[in-house]
């Protein structure tokens, strides 16, 4: 899993500074004094990509942190490992969506019992302006990587991310969604660990043609300040209700400039703005957040 997960950072990142033609990654590695390391890597100011960061981590211990077997009494006293690819992506452009990934790994053992472990992760997108075409190719790519290991898992994983990728204060969708699976451990380890690898690497096919088709297109500062706008609901949501963020910063298993790393360069707040009627704006409440059968 681990070489896995390694191999895949790299894809990506090779992928991403591609289509950015500009900017590369710079690499910070890590160690965790508790046992465990990672590698951070972070694109920013490039041709496409105003931030971006593809994260890797692998941390483990002789005992699970109270907050991490809380919910779980089983797990108390058995040594974990957790590793996983992590990653965020903020487009300059506002007419490309943000996207993020995230696949996790995790098993606690204690001798003489059987090995708990599962996997966790999926990709969702978040549009500024909507487009019928990305939505489509998103989830079909999606849908294709998930139906290679049973048709009842992409409708599953699908309401998963649009029910988990939701902010009840504002009682709308993070963006059009994608897929989410946690705590999976239901097949055997070689067939989940395969159905985790086929999703892993669709992410980019999902997300690449987009980029190539809408950076380019010229936008507008008004579309500029929409898209500062609707980053707040991406803080928002990563620092109010993202499991992933809140195990890092309260466990302290985790590297705080790496899990924010997530987090856009610029964002907007105004107060009470509502998008004019008819306007491109208004369209992606109407029409793109809520969930859709996009294929």
């Amino acid at each position: 899993m681990r070489e896995f997960l390694l191999n895949l950072q790299n894809e990506i990142c090779q992928r991403l500074e591609a289509l950015d033609g500009r900017s590369r990654f710079h690499e910070d590695s890590w160690l965790r004094d508790k046992g465990g390391s990672g590698i951070s890597r972070v694109i920013s100011d490039g041709a496409v990509f105003e931030k971006g960061g593809v994260n890797f981590s692998h941390v483990f211990g002789d005992s699970l942190p109270p907050s991490a077997s809380a919910s779980r009494p089983e797990m108390a006293g058995r040594s974990f490992q957790a590793m996983g690819v992590s990653l965020v992506i903020h487009p300059d452009n506002p007419l490309v969506p943000t996207s993020h990934a995230n696949f996790r790994f995790f098993i606690a053992e204690k001798p003489g019992e059987t090995p708990v472990w599962w996997f966790g992760g999926g990709y969702d997108l978040t549009p500024y302006y909507g487009n019928d075409e990305d939505c489509r190719h998103w989830h079909q790519v999606a849908k294709d990587a998930c139906d290679k290991h049973g048709a009842a898992l992409y409708p599953r994983f699908k309401q998963a991310c649009d029910e988990y990728f939701f902010l009840p204060h504002r009682q709308e969708p993070r963006g059009i969604g994608g897929l989410f699976f946690d705590d999976f451990n239901e097949l055997d380890f070689e067939q989940s660990f395969a159905m985790v690898q086929d999703i892993a690497n669709s992410f980019i096919e999902a997300y690449a043609p987009i980029v190539e088709a809408r950076a380019s297109l010229p936008f507008t500062e008004t579309q500029k300040q929409f898209q500062r706008y609707r980053r707040g609901r991406y803080v928002e949501f990563n620092l109010v209700y993202d499991r992933g963020t809140l195990f890092g910063l309260q466990s302290g298993l985790g590297r705080v400039e790496s899990i924010l790393m997530s987090l856009p360069p610029e964002v907007r707040w105004i107060y009470d703005w509502h998008p004019e009627p008819g306007s491109e704006e208004e369209k992606l409440y109407t029409d793109y957040l809520r969930p859709r059968a996009w294929v």
